[in-house]
């Protein structure tokens, strides 16, 4: 499976879930709702959470993976570079965590601030 065939899987499975959400809150059909209680905005705002987190992390879960194997395969056909190639390897994933920390900062942010 190429990187091109991965990416548009995830923009669909991205496009539906945002979909779906919407239509479950009933953004999408511009519904106002007659009885909006504390309990539904909690529950939205944590679903809302979970749902960034979730999307958040989709992004450097498939890039780690992508860069661990790349490694592999470069450390298998260039065993002598073992060093460098380690070396940029964690490097490059401790980027890639970062945004997953974003991730989790936004999701908590937005369930016990907002």
């Amino acid at each position: 499976m190429t990187l091109g065939v991965v990416v548009r899987r995830g923009l669909v499975a991205s496009a539906v879930a945002a979909a779906l959400f919407l239509l479950a809150t009933g953004v999408a059909g511009a519904q106002q709702a007659t009885v909006d209680n504390e309990f539904t905005a909690s529950s939205m705002k944590f679903l809302a959470a979970g749902i960034a987190m979730g999307l958040g992390a989709l992004g450097p879960a498939i890039g780690i993976g992508f860069l661990g194997g790349k490694a592999m395969e470069a450390l298998g056909r260039n065993p002598e570079a073992a060093g460098a190639i380690q070396t940029n390897m964690i490097l490059a994933i401790a980027f890639a965590e970062a945004i997953g920390i974003y991730a989790l900062v936004v999701a908590i942010l937005i369930g016990f601030v907002f």
